[in-house]
C-alpha cells in the first residue's frame, strides 16, 4: 500500500494499534480519514451512488468538498434537513 502511494507521490502512513492499550482509544492518522469519509456522508447526492459517469460522480465529491471548506473558512453553517 506504501509502495503503490509513493508511486503517485503520496506519503501513506500505516497506524498500528498499540497492543498495550486496552479499550477504545482513537488512532490519530484514522480518525483524519474517517472524519472525511463521515462529514461527506452528510451530502445526500453521496450516501447513494446515483451517478452513472465516474466523472459526474467526482464533481459530486468535488462540490460537497468546497462546500465543507467554504463552512470552515466562513465560521457558518449550511441549513440541512435535520435543523429543519
Amino acid at each position: 500500500m506504501a509502495a503503490h502511494g509513493a508511486t503517485h507521490g503520496i506519503d501513506v502512513q500505516i497506524v498500528e494499534r498499540n497492543p498495550a492499550e486496552v479499550g477504545f482509544v482513537p488512532q490519530p492518522k484514522r480518525r483524519v480519514v474517517e472524519q472525511t469519509y463521515g462529514t461527506m456522508s452528510l451530502h445526500r447526492r453521496l450516501v447513494r451512488d446515483y451517478e452513472h459517469d465516474p466523472a459526474s460522480s467526482e464533481s459530486r465529491v468535488y462540490s460537497a468538498m468546497t462546500d465543507v471548506m467554504t463552512r470552515r473558512l466562513t465560521g457558518t453553517s449550511t441549513p440541512t434537513w435535520r435543523s429543519a
